[in-house]
């Protein structure tokens, strides 16, 4: 059976081809920049060459388009046509409190999705094009939904719940929410095999940074607190939203430009973040380029961002008492040294203690690796996220009938003994260039 998995971001679209019965990835790519401008396939088939080129996709249907065409492609594809793709998981980002956990998608769940879409304005209109993309070419495959807010359905009413009217909670569902569930599981359940733990025993403070980010507070294993809330805006700073300001500012700039309350959700949700500090970039890899160049702004949203992280460690720290490690994820978590430097430098007298050396050597998609020193308290790990294998096994399991949460529901990468061939065929590859890099792979305990 091959599983097609499609993850639909705010600026990106990532893909996954599975073979469920070798158990292998047969290929893997992003479509990045996607709205943006700039945009470009990255697109890796086992076996063949790296294929990246650069293709306009304005919305995220051109983006599935480029996919489909690229996988049935004669040269860089890796199927003859799409009929022997069998199932589809989709990434979704928010259900409201309709849905705590994956579903199969039929009618009345697209309805759902479309009802709730305001509360992910640059997520849920992208999951959506994404299916309808997706069944406009594979009409009979099971398409299902992997709830991005299913993770968080953990967290305790004091953390959940806003101190507003409680009326609103009830009549409105009104809540926190928290997303990038499936990463937060995955590395969740990786982090607590690497260190030789039952994952229910298991406190982590998890960083998933990229051009969205969230932290995520786990206590025994479950989500227990996190930074994002009804929608996506509130928490870290992010590529083009605000995260965290005081409520009454918006009210404030209103009252004084004239401004709507949809203009005023488009700029906090579309033109704040990094793009609103550095009145040009929202791709961290630009900012950085900038930074070194010496502009001044770009410099100031970079420690901005790391303040607001630095911030969430110690708050997380304060509310699990226990941190048995500390794990950064996602595209800034796993590549930008620089922004991790800026996060860790200082926490030293919360036995969070990194090693530049190490740190700079991080750098790998392909490896679970280690930067803190001997020393430090709690263990630093950088872990490659695998959302698409959480959705590749939620759909296979949603359609054997065998899905349920996870609490209740085991996953193949919880073994400390799971293995991904494409990343080890990678790691194997990367090694032969960079040898040193060994030296940093953390080993399960």
């Amino acid at each position: 059976m091959v599983i097609l998995t499609l993850n639909c971001g705010s600026s990106s679209a990532k893909y996954q081809v599975y073979d469920w019965d070798a158990k292998d990835i047969l290929a893997v790519g992003i479509v990045e920049k996607v709205t943006l401008g700039g945009s470009f396939i990255n697109h890796k088939v086992k076996g063949k060459e790296e294929y990246t080129a650069g293709h306009d996709c304005p919305t995220h249907t051109d983006a599935v388009d480029l996919i489909i065409k690229t996988l049935t492609d004669k040269e860089h594809g890796v199927i003859g046509d799409m009929s022997v793709i069998k199932a589809v998981g989709h990434r979704v980002l928010h259900g409201g409190d309709k849905f705590t956990k994956s579903v199969i998608v039929d009618d009345a769940a697209m309805a759902a999705f479309n009802e709730v879409k305001d509360l992910g304005p640059l997520h849920n209109p992208a999951n959506i094009m994404g299916i309808e993309a997706a069944k406009k070419v594979l009409p009979r495959a099971p398409h299902c939904a992997i709830m991005d807010t299913a993770w968080h359905q953990t967290m305790p009413p004091e953390a959940f719940l806003y101190a507003v009217p409680y009326e609103w909670y009830e009549e409105y569902s009104v809540r926190r929410y928290g997303f990038h569930g499936t990463s937060f599981l995955y590395t969740a359940k990786r982090a607590a095999a690497l260190l030789g733990k039952d994952p229910f025993q298991t406190n982590l403070i998890i960083a998933h940074l990229g051009n969205g980010s969230s932290i995520n507070a786990v206590k025994n294993g479950c989500s227990f607190d996190t930074s994002m809330g009804i929608t996506p805006l509130e928490g870290l700073v992010m590529g083009t939203r605000s995260g965290d300001a005081d409520m009454a500012m918006p009210f404030y700039v209103m009252r004084k430009t004239g401004m709507s309350a949809a203009e005023m959700e488009n700029v906090l949700n579309k033109k704040s973040g990094l793009l609103g500090v550095t009145g040009k970039y929202a791709d961290r890899r630009d900012i950085q380029k900038a930074v070194l160049a010496g502009d001044k702004r770009a410099a100031l949203a970079q420690d901005m961002e790391a303040h607001r992280v630095k911030k969430y460690i110690g708050a997380y720290q304060a509310v699990l008492g226990r941190v048995d490690a500390l794990v950064f994820t996602a595209g800034v978590g796993e590549f930008a040294a620089f922004m991790r430097k800026k996060i860790l430098d200082g926490l030293e007298d919360a036995g969070i203690i990194y090693d530049p050396v190490k740190n700079d050597m991080a750098h790998t998609r392909n490896a679970e690796t280690i930067i803190s020193r001997d020393e430090s308290k709690i263990p630093i790990y950088i872990i490659p996220t695998d959302e698409e294998l959480v959705m590749t096994e939620d759909a296979y399991a949603l359609m054997a009938g065998t899905y349920d949460i996870h609490t209740k529901f085991s996953y193949s990468f919880q073994n400390r003994d799971y293995v991904n061939k494409s990343r080890a065929e990678g790691l194997r590859e990367e090694l032969a260039k960079y040898p040193e890099l060994k030296s940093i792979i953390a080993v399960p305990k």
